[in-house]
């Protein structure tokens, strides 16, 4: 029997043992923009982090109550390749217009992604109420319950109560989004029939910037010179950073607020313990060098809690490895649906079930491949791509750029040895330069102080042309910083590492492995028309992540 017929046949017995005994339970998916790998539960004693200092008492109980997983990342760094790898279960690479953010000529070519079963959609055909808030994933909902579509009258938090003229006036603004979240859910209980499970997924964007500078100190009472000797390595521990990361940190804390509006209202109607609860995100923080679009740990790191009383012990870590895809397959076990088989995505529902209390329940479960095309259309003349892709294991980080004679965060335009563009555009305006790079204090610090000794190697890491070959030891290297991939001492590796990669992008079908990703449809023919046509219509060249 084929190896995928096998597994197929397996997964549909898992399946169907699981539904034999269990009732569907609701499911909540807390899908967060922009969220890295940054709660209190992921503090780590023996390397200083934000984490640190994040005060997130829901995020806690969500901890203490089910499993965190150490080793979850997401499928791409970006926000659309990554949702669409969740709701297919499918790497990104195979997701046709789900590949990029924007752009592309799919409106006369085939497009792979409308070929693709969507776990939401399964769950509406088998007798489950979905529903859908805000920015989250594309399927067709029973019904969306966010005022406005994706993004619509959604309260940013820090940006909504910084217009505040007097305390009184902050406090009745965080009311309103305190209201406003709590009126999704209660639409969702309330518009849910008595005899369905619902799956009700909801996605709060306050962590995407822009950021209202200084609200992390302002409304959450972070202190950024707390941050010292707190940030990651590739960011300069410098003043502005540390403002830049605290005021990140104040919209995760936002985050954590919403999330108790949910779990209160759950709560009280008697349906928290029969929910599954997922909490993470969809992509690394953003505008932060190294960090959302690119392939190191700050860009590809997940939360991952997951709570489901009676079902999953509490308290536990999980050391497996998963890549967010996962979610889609466990999902639809969780509830007694077969997985398609169009899916490249692994249930994990052993690791949630698992009577072990931590650490590795499956061996094999020790590594994932991620990736990136595009992100912002204009990055590169030409509209093109910096195609890279990634396996990660517990000891190795190995990266593969394709193009490497392409700047990785775009062109840096406007920037020669003596001028760049001003600090208010560099952190406001995406668009001025480095356009992968969402405008933010750090990217516009590092700008800046490219040329001073203790910062130039930063501004390299970050925005400098890579070589072909990437190779981090993690055990020396967390930080990922120092490139091994020409030292012979580590040949063995290289080798191992890389074969393992290009079999799953040969066994999947990669366009990349024929560079399809530079040509139509995934790149426009001809940017001057397509600009024209756009400009005519009124539309906007900024992409919305």
């Amino acid at each position: 029997m084929p190896l995928r017929l096998l597994l197929c046949v397996l997964c549909v017995s898992a399946v169907n043992l699981f539904a034999a005994d269990n009732a569907k339970p609701n499911i909540l998916f807390f899908f967060a923009d922009d969220w890295g790998r940054d709660a209190p539960c992921y503090a780590d004693p023996a390397r200083p982090s934000p984490s640190d200092l994040l005060k997130t008492p829901t995020i806690d109980r969500v901890a203490r109550e089910g499993v965190v997983f150490n080793n979850a990342f997401f499928s791409c760094p970006q926000c659309t390749p990554s949702r669409g790898a969740i709701v297919t279960g499918c790497y990104f690479w195979r997701l046709g217009s789900a590949a990029n953010l924007k752009g592309g000529e799919w409106r006369t070519n085939p497009n792979p992604f409308d070929t693709f079963p969507r776990f939401p959609d399964l769950l509406r055909k088998n007798g489950y109420f979905t529903a859908k808030a805000w920015k989250t994933l594309q399927f067709t909902p029973t019904e969306d319950v966010g005022d406005g579509g994706p993004r619509g009258n959604f309260l940013r938090y820090g940006l909504h109560l910084s217009e505040s003229k007097t305390p009184a006036d902050r406090e009745k603004r965080r009311q309103q989004v305190i209201d406003q979240t709590r009126k999704v859910i209660l639409r969702v209980l309330h518009d849910c029939p008595a005899d369905k499970p619902f799956f009700f997924v909801f996605g709060p964007i306050n962590v995407h910037r822009p950021y209202a500078p200084g609200s992390g100190r302002a409304l959450w009472g972070i202190d950024p010179d707390a941050l010292k000797g707190k940030l990651p390595a590739c960011l300069p521990d410098a003043p502005d950073v540390r403002e830049d990361v605290a005021d990140y940190m104040g919209e995760i804390q936002a985050l954590d607020l919403m999330l108790g509006v949910f779990i209160d209202e759950l709560t009280k109607t008697g349906k928290l313990d029969e929910t599954l609860m997922v909490v993470t995100g969809d992509n690394g923080g953003p505008g932060f060098p190294r960090g959302k679009t690119q392939l190191y740990d700050l860009g590809t790191a997940a939360p991952l809690l997951v709570r489901w009383h009676g079902h999953v012990p509490p308290g536990r870590t999980c050391d497996d490895f998963i890549n967010l895809m996962d979610l889609a397959p466990t999902f639809l076990q969780a509830a007694g649906v077969q997985p398609p088989a169009s899916m490249d995505a692994r249930s994990f529902m052993p690791q949630l079930t698992s009577p072990q209390k931590s650490g590795t329940i499956d061996p094999a479960r020790d590594h994932v491949i991620v990736g990136r095309e595009r992100h912002y259309p204009t990055a590169r003349a030409g509209n093109l791509p910096y195609p890279s892709r990634a396996i990660r294991t517990k000891d190795f980080l190995y990266v593969r750029n394709f193009k490497p004679d392409r700047y990785p965060m775009g062109d840096p335009l406007g920037i020669t040895d003596t001028t760049e563009p001003s600090e208010e555009a560099l952190r406001t305006n995406t668009d001025v330069t480095l356009r992968d790079n969402d405008a933010s204090l750090s990217k516009a610090w590092l700008v800046e102080h490219r040329n001073d000794p203790e910062a130039k190697a930063l501004y390299d890491a970050a925005f400098a042309k890579r070589p072909a070959e990437e190779l981090y030891d993690l055990r020396k290297d967390a930080g990922q910083l120092h490139n091994i991939a020409a030292d012979p001492a580590y040949a063995a590796p290289l080798r191992d590492l890389s074969g393992r990669l290009m079999k799953v992008l040969q066994d999947t079908h990669d366009p990349r492995l024929t560079d399809a990703f530079d040509r139509p449809p995934y790149v426009e023919k001809d940017t001057t028309a397509v600009k024209a046509r756009r400009a005519k219509r009124g539309k906007i060249e900024v992409p919305v992540d």
